[in-house]
C-alpha cells in the first residue's frame, strides 16, 4: 500500500455534566461534543515491524500510546499482523480536554481498518474503541452529538456554530483519572439534551445554564485556567467554558476581529487555535 496520511480531529464540550457514579466505577455524564478543525497528522508506512515516532516527546512511551493500543487490538480480532512505521505529527495538547489521544485511537481503528480490508464492522470498532477509552467511540464519526453513559452513547444533533471558537492551552497537563476521583455527582437542573434541542441557545441562556462539572475542582487546582477563562470574557468572548476535564478554555466571539484581537492577546504566552466558521476544513 501507498503511505497512508489521515487527520484526527480535537473536539470540544459544549456543557459537561457528571450524573452518577456506576457500579463498574465508572461515571454517567451527559456532553454535546464539537468537533474542531484543529488536527493531529497520523501517517503510516508499511513496514517490516511496528515503529512508532511523534513531534511529541509525552507519547513516545510505548505504555501510554493509544496508536499502538489500538494497532494491537485490530491484530487481535483480525488474526493479521499490521507492521508499520507509524508517524505522528501532534498539534493537539496533549491532556488538553481535547480529545487528542482519543482520536489518535479512533482515527487509527477506522483507518486501518478500511486500507488493510479487514472487515471489522462499525459495531466492532465501537465496542474496540470504548475499550481504548471512554470518548474514543465518538471519533469513529465526529460530528457535533450528543452524548451520555459514559460518553459512548451518540446522537447526532443538527448544531452548528457560525462563530469563531479560541482555544486557549496554558500546557497544563490534566490527567482524567485525577479528574473523575474529585468529582463530586449530582443531578443536573436542565439535561443538556432537552436544552440544545432546538439548537444552540443564544450566548445570555448559554452563560446562565451550561456549565462544566469540572470546572471548580480544575480551577481550584490551578487558579491560571480561571483567569484564562476571566479574560475571554472581558476580551468579547459571548460564552467561555473549560473543555472536558481541562485544560484547554474555549471563547466563542460574536464576530472574527474581536477572536483576532483575544488570540493576539493570548498567544504571546500560551497555544491558541481559532477555529474559524469562515474556513471549511478538509476533513471527512
Amino acid at each position: 500500500m501507498k503511505n497512508m496520511v489521515v487527520e484526527s480531529v480535537a473536539k470540544i464540550n459544549i456543557g459537561l455534566n457528571v450524573v452518577r457514579k456506576r457500579v463498574d466505577g465508572f461515571h454517567d455524564l451527559e456532553t454535546i461534543f464539537v468537533p474542531l478543525m484543529l488536527s493531529d497528522i497520523i501517517t503510516f508506512q508499511k513496514a517490516n515491524k511496528l515503529r512508532f515516532e511523534s513531534n511529541s516527546e509525552l507519547l513516545n512511551d510505548e505504555s501510554n500510546n493509544l496508536i499502538i493500543k489500538a494497532i494491537r487490538m485490530l491484530e487481535e480480532e483480525s488474526k493479521t499482523k499490521l507492521l508499520f512505521n507509524v508517524n505522528l505529527e501532534k498539534n493537539i495538547p496533549v491532556g488538553g480536554g481535547l480529545g487528542g489521544g482519543s482520536s489518535n485511537a479512533a482515527t487509527t481503528l477506522k483507518a486501518i481498518n478500511k486500507q488493510m480490508e479487514l472487515g471489522i464492522s462499525f459495531q466492532k470498532l465501537s465496542k474496540l474503541a470504548l475499550t481504548l477509552g471512554s470518548d474514543v467511540p465518538y471519533f469513529l464519526n465526529p460530528v457535533p452529538s450528543y452524548a451520555e453513559s459514559r460518553g459512548e452513547k451518540l446522537f447526532p444533533i443538527n448544531l452548528e456554530i457560525p462563530y469563531p471558537i479560541l482555544l486557549v492551552n496554558a500546557g497544563i497537563k490534566i490527567e482524567t483519572g485525577w479528574a473523575f476521583s474529585k468529582i463530586k455527582p449530582s443531578l443536573p437542573s436542565i439535561h443538556l439534551k432537552d436544552f440544545i434541542s432546538s439548537g444552540l441557545p443564544d450566548f445570555d441562556v448559554l452563560r446562565s445554564n451550561m456549565k462544566n462539572d469540572f470546572e471548580e475542582i480544575v480551577f481550584n487546582e490551578y487558579p491560571v485556567l480561571k483567569k484564562i477563562k476571566e479574560e475571554l470574557y472581558k476580551l468579547g468572548a459571548q460564552f467561555a467554558l473549560m473543555s472536558g476535564t481541562g485544560s484547554t478554555i474555549f471563547g466563542i466571539f460574536s464576530n472574527l476581529q474581536k477572536a483576532y484581537w483575544a488570540e493576539d492577546y493570548f498567544k504571546q504566552n500560551y497555544f491558541t487555535f481559532l477555529n474559524n466558521p469562515f474556513y471549511k476544513s478538509s476533513i471527512t
